[in-house]
């Protein structure tokens, strides 16, 4: 597969800390970052599209990949490093983002996609203007990463003193004020209703994935649901079939949420889910009622029913059909419902990047040496139910376990 190679090193991302010149209670790394960064656009968004906004969604999915792989690049120079940089070497500022390019140039061969990226390198650089449409999403996109910065540094401001952090809250506070009249980021800093939703999503942040054994690096369950929506986007890429705008955006948004009901049920792992024939449908009841009784009152009327859509039949390929959740197969999908007024998903799809990013984590921690009965079961579990020559959507999901584990 084109995209293994990026995949994997994407995953570098759940290995960079964040913060790390500060006291820190709990692991902040870039991929829980760049998780709770898309939750909160979605958030935002959301209350633009309400008030009659349109939002380019498309744009903010791959502004959100290309920002993790330009972090990747340079994890070890901090952002207000390369501020300076920016601000008072601009051409030596160009040739580092050209350096960046060059990076991901063997791992990227789809020309369409490179340029998407180059473009965007540019726009940040300000050597390139964002085109006057969609320059609400970029606001909105801008807002959601420096609140989502913003929530970090309120965590870590009980227990790390003031002259640690006071100039990097005054310039947090500064860029915040100019996009206050965002609706939904006004609600956000009142701690109003999608605040308490957020606090909710934010536990996903704090659950640790194999809880049962030792492993490196550690992930969330909120940062695996980052990677599996990015590794959702990549593969959709590569599936054979032109999709519809409201298809990459429903594949993307719905692997981010798929582990949602979590915020309020915790992590279950596979064995135990598994443990009787019964097992994962009573597990799947009771998370629904959860969550229609915990979650679903903090969401607001113009999303609640999307984010349902989304975490219900999370893994099946599926439509809406005059309000109602359709089953489809793959074939149906790309050739029936591939348009807006169907909301497509490609819940098959979604359900192969889960399945990749638990080999993962497994198999990483392995080669690492950080092992136990646990990850060696689970990585040959993995293997085993995609055996070469199993085709999922459109991808050979066999071939790609083989090679992005070789």
């Amino acid at each position: 597969m084109q995209c293994s190679k990026l995949i994997l090193k994407m995953f570098e991302a759940f290995s960079i800390e964040r913060w790390n010149d500060l006291i820190r209670p709990f692991d902040l790394v870039e991929m829980d970052k760049a998780a709770e960064k898309m939750v909160l656009a979605y958030i935002i968004g959301k209350y633009e599209e309400a008030a009659g906004n349109k939002i380019n969604w498309n744009w903010m999915i791959n502004a959100s990949l290309f920002d993790l792989f330009k972090k990747i690049a340079l994890c070890d120079i901090k952002a207000p490093v390369q501020d300076l940089i920016k601000a008072e070497y601009p051409a030596e500022f160009l040739r580092l983002n050209e350096w960046v390019l060059n990076q991901y140039r063997p791992y990227i061969s789809d020309n369409e996609f490179f340029s998407q990226f180059t473009i965007y390198i540019g726009q940040k650089a300000k050597s390139i203007p964002i085109p006057d449409e969609d320059l609400l999403t970029s606001r909105v996109y801008l807002a959601a990463h420096k609140y989502s910065t913003m929530r970090e540094l309120q965590m870590l401001k009980l227990v790390n003193e003031r002259v640690r952090y006071e100039k990097i809250e005054k310039e947090l506070l500064a860029t915040l004020s100019k996009e206050m009249n965002l609706r939904g980021l006004q609600l956000l800093m009142a701690k109003q209703r999608p605040f308490e939703f957020l606090l909710k999503v934010e536990q996903l942040r704090f659950q640790r994935r194999w809880n049962q054994t030792p492993r490196v690096p550690n992930t969330s369950v909120l940062g695996h649901c980052y990677f599996v929506a990015a590794i959702t986007a990549l593969l959709q890429k590569e599936c054979g079939a032109p999709l519809c705008a409201k298809r990459f955006y429903n594949n993307f948004f719905s692997a981010l949420f798929h582990d949602l009901p979590e915020a309020v049920t915790r992590d279950i792992i596979s064995p135990v889910k598994q443990a009787t024939d019964a097992l994962p449908q009573i597990v799947k009841r009771i998370e629904d009622e959860i969550v229609g009784r915990e979650l679903v009152p903090l969401m607001e009327d113009f999303y609640s029913a999307e984010l349902m859509y989304w975490t219900s039949d999370e893994f099946e390929n599926r439509v809406l059909l005059d309000g109602r959740t359709v089953s489809v197969t793959f074939d149906e999908l790309n050739q029936k419902y591939n348009s807006h007024e169907f909301s497509p998903v490609d819940g098959k799809l979604v359900r192969l990047a889960d399945h990749l990013s638990a080999l993962l984590e497994a198999d990483i921690s392995i080669k690492h040496g950080i092992t136990s009965e646990h990850l060696q079961s689970g990585r040959a579990n993995m293997l085993k139910s995609h055996p070469r020559g199993t085709v999922i959507n459109g991808i050979d999901s066999g071939a790609l376990f083989e090679e992005i584990t070789a």
